[in-house]
């Protein structure tokens, strides 16, 4: 692996091969009941994350992943397979959303869309990449949507 190398053996991208428009998508993994427990467990221990009997007498209805467990859930995906970003996905702001629950079973995946592109003023070394990731089930349902400002650096 070199320094223009993802792990992966992907060409990494710098902010100068970046352009407002372009798309990426992760692969898919799935999510299963254990897993949701188990992040409740340790950062979430509400009863709708712990237990499915409790959780049907949510607002829920049902077993429900944490926002922040799918928040997670998300970042794997996008570093195992999602854009190639030089430097990592450094974030220094975001915005999210979770419109609908994430189910035991559901198999996600990230469509990520760059919005915005902004050299830095001060420093030349560097600029900003606004982006939308689209965290989606296996049935094309949004369950996250989080924009998010990445620190990108330039080539060389």
């Amino acid at each position: 692996m070199t320094d223009h190398q993802h792990p992966d053996n992907r060409a990494l991208l710098y902010f100068d091969d970046i352009s407002p428009g372009q798309r990426f998508t992760t692969g898919t993994e799935q999510i299963t009941a254990a897993d949701i427990v188990a992040f409740a467990r340790e950062f979430d221990p509400q009863p709708f994350h712990l237990d499915d009997a409790a959780a049907q007498h949510s607002v829920f209805g049902g077993l429900a992943a944490s926002g922040w467990h799918t928040a997670a859930f998300t970042m794997r995906l996008l570093l195992k397979s999602g854009a190639p970003l030089a430097g990592g996905m450094v974030g220094v702001g975001a915005e999210i959303n979770w419109p609908r629950p994430t189910r035991p079973g559901d198999v996600l995946c990230v469509e990520s869309e760059v919005l915005e592109v902004t050299p830095s003023r001060s420093r030349p070394d560097r600029g900003m990449v606004k982006m939308r990731n689209l965290t989606k089930n296996q049935n094309g349902e949004v369950v996250q949507e989080f924009t998010g400002k990445l620190l990108v650096p330039r080539r060389g």
